[in-house]
């Protein structure tokens, strides 16, 4: 049961109602997730529980309160709609995820669809576009770096002015979460055991698209989707991509960024590694010192001063053995609804 303390933080560092719930969504476990989230933050914070005096506990459930129904009642688009390119017809319905740019849609056959909600953001997309074919070439000579990115199936390419872009993706929805959704299921933060493997595979994902000058520029928990199961993990949300050297095309006011974007200078590998790093710090239990202290020290305030991704895979295997001695396989699972 969350404490009064930890219900306080969860509501009062929530930028967004995504933030909070995650993705919008129309899938009912998700939505049921997400009212026994919000069940669970009302019986800490309701005035009857915490009593008539204390201010900053009646602010926060009535932040929770909007945040929970700005969530639910998101607008979604309901009739039918197809969208066409040269080689295909994608129909799409009600969005099942909300990003920070973009719809994200099922449609007629294995496919996502990824829409742009506003047509001046359509550039994001072309990066995106651009960024994945890059990678696309990349697992062509190196196969076992596929695993970790999205596939790009299909796009709407150029489209008339006032127009959304849109991009059709490989789906990746069947036992796959982000790791949102895993934050949100430990609370208290991960063994490292169990981050020890998500970590490792966000950093050779990191270091593929840095062989090729690419920086992901928005390595946060809603873009890393996780397999529990199959230990897998695929870094999604390229929209922000660009070439070493350059600034990011726009930012989000989600996104806890490194000094060099937030003085709007170029961005490098290194601004990966430091985003990397800060998502470790919040996913990880703070009795993991050895592991956070690893963390800590990538996230040096000068990019010069930070390790790159090749060379922090072997640090962190080295620590990982230090730590817990041969690799083996560990088991993972979230809990549950209702546990």
């Amino acid at each position: 049961m969350l404490t009064t303390t930890e219900a306080l933080d969860l509501v009062e560092q929530a930028t967004s109602p995504e933030a909070l719930f995650g993705p919008r969504t129309t899938d009912p476990a998700k939505r049921k997730q997400a009212r026994t989230l919000f069940h669970a933050l009302a019986s800490v914070l309701h005035p009857d529980v915490v009593g008539p005096t204390d201010k900053r506990a009646h602010a926060a459930s009535a932040t929770l309160t909007r945040l929970h129904h700005d969530w639910t009642h998101a607008a979604t688009t309901t009739t039918p709609v197809d969208l066409k390119t040269r080689t295909g017809t994608y129909r799409i319905t009600k969005p099942f995820a909300i990003g920070s740019i973009a719809n994200l849609y099922d449609s007629t056959g294995p496919h996502v669809v990824k829409v742009v909600r506003n047509p001046a953001l359509n550039p994001l997309l072309h990066s995106e576009w651009q960024a994945l074919r890059q990678l696309e070439r990349l697992t062509d000579t190196h196969h076992w770096l596929r695993p970790y990115y999205p596939r790009l199936l299909d796009t709407s390419g150029d489209v008339a002015k006032g127009s959304r872009a849109f991009t059709v993706l490989d789906p990746l929805r069947e036992g796959f979460v982000t790791l949102a959704d895993v934050q949100r299921a430990f609370p208290a933060g991960l063994d490292g055991r169990d981050y020890a493997w998500m970590h490792r595979r966000l950093l050779k994902a990191l270091a593929g698209a840095h062989r090729i000058g690419l920086v992901h520029g928005a390595v946060t928990a809603d873009n890393v989707m996780v397999h529990p199961e199959q230990h897998g993990i695929v870094l999604v949300g390229w929209s922000f991509a660009v070439e070493e050297g350059q600034r990011l095309l726009a930012t989000s006011r989600t996104i806890a960024y490194p000094p060099e974007v937030e003085a709007g200078q170029p961005v490098t590998a290194a601004t990966d590694v430091h985003m990397a790093h800060t998502l470790m710090l919040t996913m990880l239990a703070q009795t993991e010192t050895r592991q956070r202290a690893f963390a800590s020290g990538c996230r040096q305030e000068r990019p010069g001063q930070r390790p790159d991704a090749v060379d922090l895979m072997r640090e962190y295997d080295e620590l990982l053995e230090e730590l817990y001695g041969a690799r083996r396989f560990r088991p993972f699972a979230l809990p549950k609804t209702g546990e």
